[in-house]
């Protein structure tokens, strides 16, 4: 399989059955949204795991140091519900992330066969990935990771133990969103609370030693600070891709668009979904738990439950 032009590629990429998720006849795009995608790479399971522990923990000091002990009820209430709140968004975001199949191209249909079901014209070719033998369609890229080419790929988080690509950009930006917001709330409350714990000379300022509740605090204020500074920029990096219609990897490789590009307000409504709504930083929209409940085949890096 040779490349061939960008008019020629989008003609081929857009034919009918190279844009379905499995190149098999039996399957349906019903029975792939069943499928939960989970990639075994250790480096990328710690740290998914560290990122479950860091909010755990953020969690744990903002209850139980700083609100809990704290005389105002109502301070207590409603920064505990919305800090709570954040951290269960946050986290659902990152499961979605991690358990959404990034867009990945079925493996190895480059057969004969499907070649053949393509009906293709004389003169038209297509891109094949010679890593997973599978038909690669515009945009896509290979993950030497998750060992498939994944639709407009924009990189491999290892944080989310996934890549962020056509399917779940959406849920890897309301990850970096939410983190944000629960490093900048976790950091504006330690400022509150260490002017109270000055102010009444660490008396009756926490359940714990004065020692022990300072360093919990440093601990709190570095995480948070490392935190906000990462995901704030790496989420105004996605949503300037987003705008743009170009991947990370088109902005590094600085590949020229042989597609047509959308406008700005178009490429929001296309990675979030329809007219701007609340259901946009939902990450529980269109989840089913029959997702979890169906198994279906094993294969390759990843597997289905």
């Amino acid at each position: 399989t040779m490349q061939s032009s960008g008019h020629r590629f989008r003609d081929v990429e857009h034919h009918p059955l190279l844009d379905n998720d499995s190149y098999d006849p039996s399957s349906s795009e019903a029975d792939m949204a069943q499928r939960v995608w989970f990639i075994r790479d250790g480096c990328g399971m710690v740290c998914a795991i560290m990122t479950w522990l860091l909010v755990v923990y953020a969690d744990f000091v903002v209850t139980f140091v700083m609100l809990l002990p704290s005389k105002d009820f109502w301070y207590s209430l409603i920064n505990g519900v919305l800090f709570n709140c954040l951290a269960v968004l946050a986290l659902s975001s990152h499961l979605r992330t991690m358990l959404t199949d990034p867009g990945a191209v079925p493996k190895g249909n480059a057969t004969k066969e499907y070649m053949d079901n393509l009906q293709l014209k004389p003169g038209e070719v297509i891109y094949k990935c010679p890593k997973c033998c599978s038909i690669k369609p515009e945009r896509a890229h290979h993950c030497s990771i998750c060992k498939r080419c994944i639709r407009k790929m924009d990189h491999h988080c290892p944080w989310v133990n996934n890549c962020v690509g056509e399917k779940n950009q959406r849920f890897f930006v309301l990850f970096t969103m939410y983190i944000a917001l629960i490093s900048a709330h976790a950091l504006v409350l330690c400022g509150f609370q260490f002017f109270s714990c000055v102010k009444g000379q660490w008396t009756e300022c926490s359940d714990f030693s004065p020692p022990v509740t300072v360093i919990l605090m440093i601990f709190l204020c570095l995480e948070g600070f490392l935190f906000l500074t990462f995901t704030a920029v790496m989420f105004g990096t996605q949503i300037h891709s987003i705008c743009n219609d170009e991947t990370e990897i088109e902005r590094l490789k600085s590949e020229k668009p042989t597609w047509e590009r959308r406008l700005r307000w178009e490429g929001m409504k296309s990675v979030f979904g329809g007219q701007p709504s609340l259901l946009w930083i939902n990450p529980f929209a269109g989840f089913r738990i029959r997702q979890l409940l169906l198994r279906g085949k094993k294969g390759g890096p990843e597997f289905s439950v």
